[in-house]
């Protein structure tokens, strides 16, 4: 395969899709990545969830290759006794055409954890012989409390026994001696984005601007974001908060902002282009991120490009990424211990502006064009 494209290559996601004005649209950062792949094909079949009566997000993008067969699947969920039932109705129909096209393809791609994850790392065993990789964009730490599910596309996709001709990209190098596993990371900019930037300055009377990029959902923690906000606003200092991201926590939040008359201070922006994060990523001094679980945050890389200094969770491979806190810090849900990080910057701004430089000189080694290249060695062995 060294030099030649992979003829049919196979997508097996549980993300969304949505076919419009003769494209396949999904989650913008998931199709930005998967385009890189494609890049690198010559035909690609992807199955997974889709629909043709609602427009894409703000936020999606559309696959760009010429030669996409979409094979769409019903969403299905196992949450409950009841969606267990249901999608014993709909699995046997999934595994059929999982079968079929794994037994047409080149390389068999799974998208990893999910439900669509799971039904493909089962019947991906019956290929021993076929080039296989497996993003798994969560946490592996094998020791954090995740999902039975989760557990078990873990356990299939890395025993040698069961999974062969595999590898498995992970975030972290979790089982150095284990074969299946490859470390990996991912990236949101390109070298050409790279400009000079310098962190910001950092005074007690000049405006301290939060961000939190994120779906918003309890998992990710946004109301400690609101709530670090609302504390330094107590204590006299002049703060702004934007969020970006959608989410069934919207409408908390936005009422719990009104209520405590935060809505001076916050902004709530939803899903929105990624051109518009970046540009606040490069005006923000601080990212509160903290989420209950991770692979590798993509918003905490992207502000640390940004020499935006994180504040986040102690999760998945955020503490290398951070350095043991030379590029920002690790925080719990405790917003008093946030604060106090906070003010402690203030009190030593030229602290802020290290940690700051030193957090975007180590993001900016990991580009699209590191990624791509790292993406072509695993098609092309």
């Amino acid at each position: 395969m060294k030099g030649k494209k992979v003829s049919n290559f196979l997508i097996v996601t549980h993300v969304r899709h949505v076919f419009k004005d003769g494209n396949y649209w999904a989650y913008g950062p998931y199709v930005k990545e998967m385009n890189l792949w494609l890049k690198h094909v010559e035909g690609v079949t992807v199955i997974a969830p889709l629909t043709r009566d609602v427009s894409p997000d703000p936020i999606d993008l559309y696959y760009l290759h010429p030669q996409i067969n979409f094979i769409s699947v019903r969403s299905f969920d196992l949450l409950g006794f009841n969606s267990i039932i249901r999608s014993l109705f709909y699995i046997p129909t999934i595994l059929g055409k999982l079968l079929y096209h794994m037994y047409h393809s080149d390389h068999i791609h799974l998208r990893c954890p999910g439900n669509m994850g799971l039904l493909g790392a089962l019947t991906q065993v019956f290929f021993p012989k076929k080039k296989k990789t497996v993003k798994y964009a969560a946490n592996w730490d094998p020791e954090s409390a995740q999902p039975f599910t989760y557990k078990l596309q873990q356990k299939l996709v890395s025993n040698t026994a069961f999974s062969k001709n595999i590898a498995v990209l992970t975030y972290g190098d979790w089982e150095p001696g284990n074969p299946n596993l490859k470390p990996f990371f991912t990236a949101s900019y390109s070298e050409k984005e790279i400009v000079e930037s310098n962190p910001r300055v950092l005074q007690k009377k000049a405006p301290i601007r939060l961000i939190f990029v994120g779906g918003l959902q309890k998992a990710k923690n946004p109301l400690i974001s609101l709530q670090t906000c609302e504390a330094l606003l107590d204590l006299g200092y002049n703060v702004e908060l934007e969020f970006f991201g959608q989410g069934p926590e919207f409408e908390y939040l936005q009422n719990y902002s009104q209520e405590n008359g935060l809505n001076h201070a916050v902004r709530f922006h939803g899903n929105v282009p990624a051109e518009q994060v970046k540009k606040a990523f490069q005006h923000a001094h601080f990212l509160i991120f903290v989420s209950e679980s991770e692979g590798w945050p993509k918003v905490v890389a992207e502000s640390m490009f940004w020499a935006c200094l994180p504040l986040t969770s102690s999760v998945s491979c955020v503490p290398y990424m951070l350095g043991d806190e030379l590029r920002g810090d690790l925080v719990g849900k405790n917003v008093n211990e946030i604060v106090s990080k906070i003010e402690y910057y203030l009190n030593h701004p030229e602290v802020y502006q290290e940690k700051a430089f030193q957090a975007m000189a180590w993001s900016r080694a990991f580009t699209l064009e590191k990624f791509e290249s790292e993406i072509k060695a695993i098609l092309s062995n």
